[in-house]
Formats: structure tokens, sequence, C-alpha cells
């Protein structure tokens, strides 16, 4: 560590019994590529580490930050294995340690008594409570009164789950970044704990789209409820968003948070970066603890995945990395094909040469990946831990195939490592580069291909009046490496798709395409499988040029009139201009913000009966935790109904207390008084201004016990 470098907060002279430990895991992405014969329980087998290394540690806690699940409606084979891991390794006779000082029924099911809070039900036998938010790959989706559902709110009524940070966002403006005047924001409750002295709120926000986070944070419209005497808790906040920009997804940034929250857990992005981070005049710092699986063949999924061990005791915290043994070793490398001839001596027209070259790139990946699988095996071995079998490798060898002719089939090559690595199909990824005026190398991929509007020398009216349809098309196309079908024939069929408005001119371009291929290859007799990728290669280039005279043919005899037609479908073509959307004078995509209406006093909080305490730790006496917002004596008038989106959260559902108590009371049931806190208008410094509508709505959602 050097001088300059802050070291990472730790926790001085911890006492067991006032240390809350918590397990961290985001992005488990639990059913990705579950169809795959190497892959398909790459997933399942790491969470199922993760929930191994939760009870190894004796944690009191799981907290998940979101995209438990890959798709939004996983398989039942995924649901099943899920479920049953977790009845496996979090349900159990050991006590749970930390007591719920909030209502176990904020978040319940709506027409159900049983508590949100699984470990708060007698009739569940918890061991170790897990508490998650939801995701982008797995949020609630669906309207209607009783609102959106995901697959974590099948995993929260069954028992297995804590489902936490689902929220309510209107009908009208759901889909709007830039909501209109009396939209209630976002607000969040928190779960509050306790263990010992220490107490911990921990806030949850599911995944919102980035543009309506970025907005409500900006314009102080994300309310967060705490206690009045919210110095004495150690605040968590669990947020599922972009936290690096990737266009033209935008990001939220990090330092907009409330400067109660000690900790932001983010989740949502797969690089590993456990170790907190401070946030520049912020008091605040942000763990990121990245996905548990590969899901892409990036760079950020390159570093090795670990969990992380938090521990709270008061005020301090630290957190501890856990490595995943059951994770593919992922190598990624890079070349740059004519240096490579150029300094190993081998022509890059030769295929032959090319691809000995590739294959030894790649053989020494695979042993970098096995050497590396070998040493955490011996380290594990060290710490008293069986040796796992060796893994099949994930291996991306990006090649920069500037001035270079052709290549060969990236699926073709791979398929000789086949039982080496786990991903044959893809170990190959060809982009070019391109020098600009400057001198400087940019890499150009297929995803990203660089244009000639990308120009930096020209003007924006030069750009637009150099956006052609035709241009872009045959550019791009240039940048993908098409093995089979021509540039220019293609370039032509999406033209007329799109000028034209021919929906059948792609499909009729590639099936004929695709025959005269066939035809030409047949034509060559018996072709060893070795040529095959020459002789396509060629009959595509010759396809390309025969398509080019015969459009420079048929140019060449069109009329005068013909040619007048032509010259008009080319003076069409430059009204083809891009749509240019001019942003603010900030230069932002959001607008900025209605002020908010004028504010009413607020009418007195009604009163609730004691709620019954659950299996967790007991206090001696009764306990009032009441939440401020520094605006005591102002509040507002509740807003008119609205119907709830796919956001429509169960938490704003009005609880039916009374119910629940009789149903409790029939039963013969009793347990020692629970502590209950009293909600007053959200707390937040007096800088932080929030929708007066959501103040009011809010405040008769969250009517609590006083005495």
């Amino acid at each position: 560590m050097s001088d300059d470098e802050v070291p990472p907060p730790t926790i001085h002279n911890a006492y067991t019994e006032d240390t809350i430990k918590i397990l961290v895991a985001t992005d488990n992405h639990i059913g990705y590529l579950e169809r795959d014969p190497i892959r398909g329980q790459d997933s399942i087998n790491t969470f199922k580490e993760i929930l191994q290394l939760a009870v190894k540690h004796d944690v009191d806690m799981i907290l998940l930050g979101g995209d438990l699940f890959h798709e939004n409606r996983p398989s039942r084979d995924c649901l099943y294995q899920v479920m049953a891991l977790l009845r496996e390794y979090t349900l159990g006779d050991k006590p749970v340690q930390i007591e719920l000082l909030s209502d176990p029924n904020d978040g319940r099911a709506e027409g159900y008594s049983f508590p949100a809070v699984n470990y708060e039900d007698s009739n569940l036998n918890v061991a170790i409570p897990v508490f998650s938010i939801h995701g982008n790959h797995d949020d609630p989706q669906g309207a209607g009164p009783e609102g959106a559902l995901s697959a974590l709110d099948v995993l929260s009524v069954s028992g297995l789950i804590n489902y936490m940070g689902k929220f309510d966002l209107p009908l009208s403006s759901a889909s709007n970044p830039n909501p209109v005047e009396g939209d209630p924001g976002i607000s969040i409750r928190p779960v509050l704990l306790r263990k010992g002295q220490t107490r911990l709120g921990l806030y949850g926000v599911g995944n919102v789209k980035d543009a309506r986070m970025h907005f409500e944070l900006r314009s102080n419209r994300v309310r967060m409820y705490m206690p009045r005497d919210k110095e004495d808790w150690f605040n968590v906040l669990v947020v599922h968003q972009n936290r690096v920009p990737h266009p033209p997804t935008p990001a939220v940034p990090e330092g907009l948070f409330d400067d109660s929250i000690n900790l932001v857990v983010w989740g949502h992005e797969h690089d590993c970066r456990i170790v907190p981070e401070p946030v520049a005049g912020r008091p605040y710092h942000v763990t990121q603890p990245g996905s548990s699986v590969a899901t892409s063949l990036g760079e950020g999924e390159g570093v090795e995945k670990h969990v992380a061990l938090l521990q709270i005791h008061h005020k301090e915290f630290e957190l501890k990395p856990l490595p995943l043994r059951t994770v593919r070793p992922f190598m990624l490398g890079d070349v740059v094909l004519a240096e490579a001839a150029e300094e190993d001596g081998f022509d890059v027209s030769d295929q032959i040469a090319v691809g000995k070259f590739l294959r030894a790139r790649v053989n020494a990946l695979i042993d970098q990946a096995n050497q590396l699988w070998d040493e955490r095996n011996a380290h594990a071995a060290e710490e008293g831990e069986e040796e796992l079998p060796r893994m099949l490798p994930l291996v991306r060898l990006k090649v920069d195939t500037t001035s270079v002719p052709a290549m060969s089939n990236p699926i073709r090559f791979g398929q000789e490592f086949t039982g080496r690595i786990a991903n044959p199909r893809d170990v190959l990824s060809f982009y070019r580069s391109k020098t600009r005026a400057a001198g400087s190398r940019t890499a150009t991929s297929a995803d990203q291909p660089e244009l000639s509007i990308d120009d930096p020398d020209l003007t924006t009216s030069e750009k637009l009046a150099k956006v052609r349809v035709q241009t872009l098309v045959q550019e791009y196309l240039a940048a993908q490496e098409l093995q089979v079908l021509g540039e220019a024939g293609m370039g032509e069929a999406i033209r007329m798709f799109v000028e034209k408005d021919d929906g059948w001119a792609i499909q009729t371009h590639v099936s004929n395409a695709l025959r005269a291929l066939m035809k030409g290859v047949q034509a060559n007799g018996e072709v060893d499988e070795e040529e095959l990728d020459d002789v396509l290669v060629k009959l595509k280039e010759q396809q390309n040029r025969e398509y080019i005279e015969k459009a420079k043919t048929g140019k060449a005899a069109k009329g005068k009139g013909k040619e007048k037609a032509s010259a008009q479908a080319d003076s069409d073509a430059d009204s083809m201009l891009m749509d240019v959307d001019e942003g603010g004078e900030d230069g932002s995509d959001f607008e900025e913000p209605a002020p908010p209406p004028a504010k009413k006093k607020a009418a007195p909080a009604k009163k609730a009966a004691p709620v019954k305490k659950g299996r967790g730790k007991k206090s001696e006496s009764e306990e009032v935790i009441e939440l401020d917002d520094d605006e005591d004596d102002e509040d507002e008038a509740p807003p008119k109904a609205t119907k709830k989106t796919s956001r429509a959260a169960v938490l704003s559902q009005p609880a039916k207390k009374a119910p629940a108590k009789k149903t409790a009371a029939a039963k013969g049931k009793t347990s020692a008084t629970q502590s209950t806190i009293s909600f007053a208008p959200s707390g937040r410094s007096s800088t932080r201004t929030a929708a007066t509508r959501a103040r009011g709505k809010m405040a008769n959602a969250l009517e609590m016990d006083s005495d």
C-alpha cells in the first residue's frame, strides 16, 4: 500500500455478542446457460458454495444484491434447485441472533397473515435469514391491484427469503424518466435489526431504469425513512444499477445518496471490487462484490470471483473477500496479428501459418488457466480444504485483423479445442482498428465499428450530410468479418428494406446468395474439410464482384429518364439524415423537476396494536424507535389513489393487522412484547427536498405503535 492510499475500514476491539456478520453476494444469475452440456450447472454449483460459506463462517444473515436468477421466468428445474438449496442450508434449529425491531408485517403478502420476515413466523425454523432485492433480470412483471410479481415473491411466500426493496411507481410515469408534478418519487423503508449493542438499518432499492433513478436522486425525490436517533445506527443501502456508463445506457452517480448511509452495496456490475471505496465528498463507502458466474467473455469477468464477509460492530465495519473455488478460470488474451507476423516472421495471408500462431496462443492461455487452478487447489489444501477436480477453463483470444486480407472460420477453429476448454465456439474474437488522423489507434469491434461519420475532423453539419443508410450499412458490414454473404449485396438488401419498405428484401437476398454458394461448392466437386473455408471465401468474393459489376452495368444501361430517376433517388438519400436530440443546457437527458406543491399540516398518526415477537433475540423492555424527517411539524395530505405498475409494491398495500392478531389470539400463541418503531415523516437532512404528496401517502402506510 502506498503512502497516499487510505487503509480500508476496519473494526477495533470487537465483541462477538455485538458483531453482526453478513455474507454479501450479488448477481448470481442462476440458470445462465442451463442447457449447455458443459456450463449448465455452473451458476447453481457456485450458489451452493456461497450458502456453504455462510454456514462455515457462522454468519447472522445473507444479503443478496439482485439478479439471483438470470431469467425473469426461471425454469422449473432452476427454481426447484434454488428452493432445495435454500431449504438445505438456511433452515434449521440454530437460533437467530439478530433481533427485528421494525414491524415484521411490513411488506407481507396482501390477504395473508404470515409475516414478511421469515424468522418471525413461528411455523418456520430459520437458521440463516436471507434478504434480497431484485435486479434487472428478475424484476417484478405484471400489474393489477395486487401488484407485480417476480420469482423472488415465490421464494418469499414460501418462507425461504425476505424480499425487500420493492416499491411503488405510478402507472402514468413508470416508463417516463422525467415524471410530472405530483409523482411521489421513491420511498425506502428500512428493515431495522439489532444484535447486542449494534443497530443495523437495512435499506434496499430494487432495480429501476437508470435514467429514472438518476432523476430521482438528482431531484432529491428518494426518501429514506430513518429512526430519530439515526446517529446510533449503521445504515447499509443495497442497489442494483449501472455504476459505469455503457452508452447509450446512462449510469447512476455514486455520490448522490443520503449522507446518513454508511455503506452502499452495489449490484449489477460484474467485476469484483469488494474492498470498500470511499466516495469523494461523501461519508460513505461503496463495495461491489461482482457476479458469481461469468455471463460474458469481457475483461470485467476476468477478475477472480469473490463474495464478501461483512462484519459490523457499532459504527465500525470491515469487509473480507472470500474466493469462490467453483468458478471456472477465465483467461483473456489480445494479439495484433500484423505486429505478431513481423515479430515471428510469418505471412498474414498464409492461413496455415496464421492458424498455427493462433493455436499456440490459445494453448498458452489454456496452460495458464490450468496452472491457476492448481495453485488454488494447493492453497486450499494448506487451509485444510479438499481439492476440487480441474474444470475446463473459459478462454477468449481477441485478434486484431487490421491489414489481414481474410480469416478462417472462428467456429471451425474452436472445434479443435473441444474437450479442453468450456467455450470452443467463441474462443476467437476478431476486430479491426483504424489509425486516426492524430495517429492514435482505436479498437473497432463488430458491435461498435468505426464509421465515416466518426471522423473527429468533421463538423456536425458535415457528419449529418454524410449520413446515408446505404453507406452506414456497408461500413458496418465491412467490420463484421462476413464469412458467407457479400457486403455489397447485403447492403443493398438492407437499403431496400429501409428505404423501399420491402419486407422480403433481406430474406430473398440471403436465400439467393446461399443457393448460389451451394451451387458453386458443388461445381468444385469433392472438397476437403480443410479447404472448405478457402472455397467459400473465393465464392463469396466472386459473388460480390459479380453483384457490383451487375449494378454498374445496370446503371450504365439506363437512359436519360432512368438517370434522372437515379439522381432523384440519390438526392432522396441525402434527405435521410439522422435525428439529433438536443439536451438541456447542462447536456443532461433529464428535465428539471417541478417545484413541490405547498405543504399542509399533518394529521396525528394513528396507533396500531403491538405485534407478535418472533424467534429473534428478546429485548428486556419495550422500546420505541421513531423515524424522523427533521420536519416534525409539517406533512401533506395523501395523494389520490393511482394504479400500480410493474413496480407496484406489496409494501405500499395497507396492512390489515387486526385480523392477523385475532387469528393469533384464537390459537393461543404468546410471546414477549415486540419492540416497535413509530414512523414520523421520513428522515433526511434539510437540504434534501421530497415530493409532498409522497410524504402523506407513506405516512399513512407506515402507522406504527408509539406507546
